[in-house]
């Protein structure tokens, strides 16, 4: 390779006019060796320096000077056994010493026995805080912060909470009164200012951060579940894999662009277009997967949207109360007795499940009056509109009634927008319950409703109340619960990808949140603006790539537009973890020199 090497072109700016103007800075890699050849650094014309990665990494000292201590309640405020005290930051010995005078200070880790005193008098039975206080010390780095820590665990009535916080930054004076400038640094930790520091020091990213307040507010073994596994940095590490691949790539491209007059290739610009352009492809099927995931996740972790829907009188307020366990809902053999949707939130089988009973759908003169009321209609349209805005939709069918056109209408909607529907066919006590009856039913729905005959469930909300039931079963109500969590598991199960076959790696994007799912879509449009930047080089014959290549005006636009996407897709998934920037230069020259 010749010492005279083109620079790499920072992109700055791209107008989104069709002559696709471009604003570039020229710049040459630093100081360095390149096949043995050395090159001096030239600071770049840009506002952006050269130096090194743009992450937030914090040296320790630094952040000592710059930070005071900090401290609060871990534990819940109110009556306990126990509060826990925590306190981070470098004057943590300062405020031992101050609240436990002349005793030694407790092996790192160990729990020790103290009593607590006020630090503005001398100790003695007056000024004592707390007669039997654990106290724990924890040293940097490795802490849940990255600083030093010490936690109190006092008994927990709440004047002695009190007192010890107020004890706390009195700390920050020494005992004659006099005021020092080096002490005055304790104060209140502001809320999440604990997890703020933890990520600054490299304890914790993002995803774990999230992950943690969603572990802190679960109340359903599946919410806990997705919670815990978020709290792991599987999603950050799979987040980083992605970044490095689209720097790589963006390497190659960079590569060339820069040197293709200068060093031999292996492979035509042609086919290392269409390798790059093979891998984000393979690239993007995983991302959308993941996203797929997201969405998947929120059920478990927002709840889900379940609706009842059926014709006046069908059952659908009984078949509520026996799923909740209690009278929610007004039962009563009059028609349209309820007309607002009644909303339940309940636990069912550990996923969060939000109910909603409707008022019945009925055309006039079906059942009841020929005149329905514009309360009554009121009722029926927010009962459509909430059938449409589930996830799932319990369909409850009278069995001694015929299926109402109206119903039928809407649960064929549903259908067609992909809402899950699960039929419980009501009042099976008072028809024949032969094998061929119920089969005919089970026909009848799935002609009509056009769903699976694993989604129709026999049940008896009456025989479900009867005191006198001999079955464990009595009306079939466990049977349809568990033919409903089948259905909830179905639309929580992660979305396996060809390409990675394994259910066990997916399970954790089940915990991404809607701010990673909103980042991973920004990503995902990078990724189709640079297939759609490189498709016209991949088609063009080898000849007109290269000549292309050689004439800025004709083809080196698509490939440089196409870096640029990668870096811009990159650097949406740095913006996930919060840590590091797809825009340095280092990274690109060090993945360009190394191929």
């Amino acid at each position: 390779m010749r010492a005279s090497i083109r620079p790499l072109r920072r992109i700055h700016q791209i107008s989104s006019n069709k002559h696709r103007l471009l604003t570039a800075t020229f710049v040459r890699p630093p100081f360095g060796r390149l096949h043995g050849l050395h090159y001096p650094v030239v600071i770049p014309n840009s506002q952006r320096t050269l130096g090194p990665p743009h992450t937030r990494l914090y040296h320790y000292d630094v952040f000592n000077r710059e930070d005071p201590t900090i401290y609060a309640l871990s534990t819940a405020p109110g009556r306990a056994a126990i509060a826990v005290i925590r306190i981070s930051g470098p004057a943590c010995r300062q405020i031992y010493q101050r609240i436990c005078p002349s005793t030694p200070f407790p092996k790192p880790r160990y729990a020790a026995l103290r009593k607590l005193y006020s630090p503005s008098a001398p100790p003695s039975p007056d000024t004592l805080l707390d007669s039997g206080a654990l106290v724990l010390y924890f040293p940097r780095p490795n802490t849940v912060t990255g600083e030093d820590v010490l936690e109190f665990h006092v008994h927990g009535g709440p004047a002695i909470v009190r007192a010890i916080l107020a004890a706390i930054p009195e700390c920050a004076r020494p005992p004659n009164g006099t005021p020092s400038q080096a002490n005055h640094r304790i104060r209140y930790a502001e809320p999440g200012e604990f997890t703020r520091r933890a990520f600054a020091n490299n304890r914790m990213d993002l995803p774990q951060i999230e992950s943690l307040g969603e572990t802190l507010s679960a109340s359903t073994e599946q919410q806990r579940k997705l919670s815990v596994r978020g709290t792991t940095s599987s999603l950050s590490a799979r987040y980083e894999h992605w970044r490095v691949q689209l720097l790589q790539a963006r390497g190659e491209l960079e590569a060339l662009i820069d040197f293709s007059e200068d060093q031999h290739f292996d492979e035509s610009p042609v086919q290392l277009c269409a390798s790059v352009a093979d891998q984000v492809q393979k690239l993007v099927a995983q991302i959308e997967a993941h996203v797929a995931n997201a969405v998947r996740g929120e059920l478990l972790r927002s709840g889900i949207n379940v609706a009842l829907l059926g014709a006046p009188n069908a059952g659908k307020s009984s078949l509520l109360n026996r799923i909740i366990g209690r009278e929610a809902a007004i039962v009563s053999q009059e028609a349209g007795t309820t007309r607002d949707v009644v909303e339940v939130s309940v636990d069912i089988g550990g996923w969060l499940v939000k109910i909603g009973d409707m008022a019945g759908l009925r055309r006039a003169g079906v059942v009841g009056p020929d005149v329905i009321g514009a309360v009554e209609q009121e009722g029926i349209k927010r009962a459509k509109q909430r059938a449409i805005e589930s996830d799932v939709l319990i369909v409850v069918q009278d069995a001694t009634a015929e299926m109402d056109p109206e119903v039928t209408k809407t649960v064929k909607q549903c259908v067609d927008m992909g809402i899950q529907v699960v039929v419980a066919i009501n009042k099976i006590d008072e028809v024949s319950q032969s094998s061929t009856a119920l089969q005919a039913w089970k026909d009848k729905i799935q002609s009509r409703l056009d769903i699976s005959a694993d989604s129709i469930t026999f049940i008896s909300c009456k025989e479900a109340t009867s005191t006198l039931a001999a079955t464990k079963d009595p009306g079939n109500i466990q049977l349809f619960l568990n033919s409903l969590l089948e259905t909830f598991k179905e639309i929580t199960a992660a979305i396996v990808p060809e390409s990675e076959p394994d259910p066990s790696v997916w399970r954790e994007s089940l915990g991404a949140t809607e701010r990673q799912r909103a980042l991973l879509s920004e990503c995902l449009s990078h990724l189709g603006s640079f297939l759609s930047a490189v498709r016209d080089t991949i088609a063009a014959p080898h000849n007109q790539c290269t000549q292309a290549l050689d004439r800025p005006e004709v083809g080196e636009v698509d490939i440089v537009v196409a870096a640029e996407s990668l870096r811009l897709a990159a650097d949406t998934l740095a913006r996930i973890t919060g840590r590091g920037d797809s825009g340095d230069v280092e990274e690109v020259l060090g993945v360009v020199f190394e191929k």
